[in-house]
């Protein structure tokens, strides 16, 4: 067997094991690997050795080590929000010809950390570093909707719900409802809630623990808007979103089950 034929067949043993499978045999390794008994024991031997895969004392099954755990969350921890989320913004962008946003919460506002203008002349008062109210933009619903209660409950605490608009919602219960409405559809509106003339839709972006750790938006003129250009950006806006999601580790599949 080749160096090459080992490493290949020692990454397709690392990739068996999955939420269904978390411990496997010797012989139930072999089955869906096709391979004989002898060549995967002498694999599983030099991973468990190097702390890639490790075995059940009293079952003598195998399952995935602490070293790939550690080697993710290095990874994880050398991937850069902006960094990860810069290409989809762009095809976003593209896509739309709408101005994106990217925002993360700083205490009781967003703040935008990245954004691509859009190709029509309305100008839209937003730029990198600049805070807005979480209760009046889409960005802002999106960030506090997913917030465990106890979290929710001491962020709001003493919040002032100032009117950027006339549109802005005015009080605390007006907001929960909101936010209710954000979590059962997945996604946040501004109708000239933040600015007049704009309307503007966000979605959250999870990583590998599943928080909520920013969100992505799209900016539209309200002026030419239509429910069929509603639609068609709530797609691409989603797929923006959980592209990103998947690349700061988030497992979406394992989330909507």
């Amino acid at each position: 067997m080749s160096l090459v034929q080992s490493v290949v067949r020692a990454i397709k043993i690392l990739e068996v094991f999955d939420e269904v499978n978390k411990e496997l045999s010797i012989k139930e390794i072999s089955a869906k690997l096709e391979l004989n008994k002898s060549t995967v024991h002498a694999l599983l031997k030099t991973l468990k050795e190097h702390g890639y895969i490790t075995q059940n004392e009293q079952t003598a099954d195998y399952s995935l080590g602490w070293k790939l755990y550690e080697r993710g969350n290095l990874l994880l921890s050398q991937l850069s929000l902006k960094q990860v989320s810069s290409r989809h913004l762009y095809t976003l962008n593209r896509a739309t010809n709408e101005t994106v946003h990217l925002v993360k919460r700083l205490d009781q506002e967003a703040i935008y950390i990245d954004k691509i203008n859009g190709n029509n002349t309305l100008v839209i008062y937003s730029r990198i570093g600049k805070k807005v109210p979480l209760h009046c933009s889409a960005v802002g619903k999106v960030l506090v909707a997913y917030l465990p209660k106890d979290s929710l409950t001491e962020l709001l605490e003493g919040y002032e719900f100032i009117q950027a608009t006339e549109n802005s919602i005015k009080n605390h219960t007006d907001y929960m409802t909101e936010l209710a409405q954000v979590k059962k559809q997945g996604y946040a509106v501004d109708d000239e809630e933040n600015e007049y003339g704009i309307i503007c839709f966000a979605m959250p972006i999870y990583d590998h623990k599943y928080d909520v750790v920013a969100a992505v938006s799209v900016s539209s003129p309200k002026s030419n808007f239509t429910k069929e250009k509603e639609n068609e950006y709530l797609k691409l806006l989603k797929l923006c979103a959980d592209s990103i999601s998947q690349e700061l580790g988030a497992n979406l599949t394992t989330k909507e089950s």
